[in-house]
C-alpha cells in the first residue's frame, strides 16, 4: 500500500488499518451546524435532532426540520441501538462491506456500516448497537455491531 503525499496521521491511520485488516475509512466533511453531532462522536455519543415544534427526530444531523420545516429544533443523545432494516454486502474478502439502514429507538433511518460480524449472519429486524470506527485523520464514524 502507498502511502505517499498522505499526512502523517493519514499515513498512521492506513497503517493500523492494514495492520488490523480493516477498511481505511474516509474523514467524514464535517458542515458547521453539524459539529456538535461529530464533537460528541468523539466521546462515543450518537446525537440525533429533535424539532421542538412538532416533536419528530430526525437524521441526518441539519438544523431545519423535514417534517414541518420548523427551524426550532435541538441535539438530543440517541441510546445508539436500533434494528436493521434493509442491508446489502458488497465486495469479497478483506475489501467487503455492509451497507445498512438501521432504525433507531428513537424511530430515524440512519444509513451505516454493520461491523465486527460475518455478513452471513445478518438478518432483517436483527437488533444492532452503534459504534464509533476511526476514519483516516478525522472524527470518528458512527457504523453499527449486532447486540
Amino acid at each position: 500500500m502507498s502511502t505517499t503525499n498522505q499526512n502523517p496521521a493519514t499515513e498512521k491511520a492506513a497503517k493500523a488499518a492494514a495492520a488490523t485488516g480493516r477498511r481505511r475509512i474516509s474523514p467524514p466533511r464535517v458542515l458547521p451546524e453539524a459539529m456538535p453531532f461529530w464533537e460528541a462522536a468523539k466521546d462515543g455519543r450518537l446525537l440525533v435532532k429533535r424539532c421542538a415544534d412538532c416533536g419528530e427526530t430526525h437524521y441526518y444531523p441539519r438544523d431545519i426540520c423535514p417534517h414541518c420545516l420548523s427551524a426550532n429544533t435541538e441535539w438530543v443523545e440517541s441510546k445508539g441501538k436500533g434494528s436493521i432494516y434493509s442491508c446489502s454486502t458488497m465486495g469479497k474478502e478483506e475489501a467487503r462491506y455492509t451497507l445498512a439502514y438501521v432504525t433507531l429507538d428513537e424511530g430515524v433511518h440512519m444509513l451505516s456500516n454493520i461491523v465486527d460480524c460475518d455478513p452471513a449472519t445478518l438478518a432483517i429486524g436483527q437488533r444492532v448497537q452503534v459504534v464509533f470506527e476511526p476514519s483516516d485523520g478525522g472524527y470518528p464514524v458512527p457504523m453499527f455491531t449486532p447486540a
